[in-house]
C-alpha cells in the first residue's frame, strides 16, 4: 500500500510512466492497483473517461476480494457506468463489501434497502446498517442514524437521540449532517453557530443538495441565514 501511494505522489509529475506502471501491476494481478486503475479510468486521470475499462478493472478487483472494488461494482451496477442499470447486481455487491467490513458499502446497501431498489424495502435492515457503518465512523451514515431516530424509520422514534449524531456528522464533515446540525442550532436560537455549520455544507454540498438547501434558507426568519443564499463560498 505505502508502495503504491509512493508511486501516486509521481502521477503529476510523470502520468504516463505511472499508468504504465500501474497497468503492469493491475495485469500482474496486484487487486489494490486494478481498483486505483479503475478509478483512474472512471475519473479520467491521466487518462480519457473511460467507463466500461473502469467497470472491468473493478470487476477483477472485486473477483480477487478487495471490498474497495467491491462497493465501486455496486456503484457502476446502480448508476450505470460501464454497465446498464441494475439494482439487484448493486445490492449484491454491496452486500459483499458490507459483509467484509467496509462501510460504504454497508451505507450504499442501506440505502437500497431503505428505499426498496434492488432488494425488498427493509427499513430496518437499513438502520441496523446505518448504525454499523456511523460506529466505524462514516460521517454520511451517522445523519442518517440521527435521522432515522428523529423520524422512526426501522427503529423506535427517539428524537433525543437524534441531535448527538447530526453533531457527530457535521464535525466528521458531511454536509448533509453538518446542515441537519444547523437546522436544530437555529430551533435552539443559536443563529450563528447556525450560520457556521451552514456556510460549511454551502461549500462542500452536491448541486442537487444546494438546490434543495437554498431555497429553504432563502425563507429563514433570521436575517443572517437569508443573506448565505447569496453568500461566496467559504474559504
Amino acid at each position: 500500500m505505502d508502495d503504491l501511494q509512493a508511486l501516486l505522489q509521481q502521477l503529476p509529475e510523470k502520468p504516463e510512466w505511472v499508468m504504465a506502471e500501474l497497468e503492469q501491476r493491475a495485469q500482474a494481478g496486484d487487486a489494490l492497483a486494478q481498483f486505483v486503475l479503475g478509478q483512474a479510468c472512471m475519473e479520467g486521470r491521466a487518462c480519457s473517461v473511460d467507463s466500461d475499462a473502469g467497470m472491468a478493472w473493478f470487476e477483477r478487483s472485486a473477483n480477487a476480494g478487495l471490498p474497495l472494488a467491491m462497493n465501486m461494482l455496486g456503484r457502476c451496477h446502480e448508476l450505470g457506468q460501464g454497465t446498464p442499470v441494475n439494482h439487484e447486481l448493486a445490492a449484491v455487491w454491496y452486500r459483499q463489501a458490507a459483509d467484509k467490513g467496509l462501510d460504504w458499502g454497508m451505507y450504499n446497501l442501506a440505502n437500497l434497502l431503505a428505499t426498496g431498489r434492488g432488494v425488498p424495502c427493509d427499513e430496518a435492515a437499513a438502520y441496523a446498517l446505518y448504525l454499523r457503518a456511523a460506529e466505524a465512523g462514516h460521517a454520511k451514515s451517522m445523519n442518517l442514524v440521527g435521522r432515522c431516530l428523529e423520524e422512526g424509520r426501522g427503529v423506535a422514534a427517539e428524537p433525543s437521540a437524534a441531535p448527538a449524531w447530526y453533531r457527530r456528522s457535521a464535525e466528521a464533515g458531511d454536509f448533509r449532517g453538518q446542515a441537519s446540525h444547523a437546522s436544530l442550532l437555529l430551533a435552539a436560537g443559536d443563529v450563528d453557530e447556525a450560520v457556521r455549520w451552514l456556510r460549511l455544507a454551502l461549500a462542500q454540498g452536491s448541486p442537487s443538495f444546494l438546490q434543495q438547501l437554498r431555497p429553504q434558507l432563502a425563507l429563514s426568519p433570521h436575517a443572517a441565514v437569508r443573506a448565505l443564499v447569496g453568500s461566496p463560498p467559504a474559504a
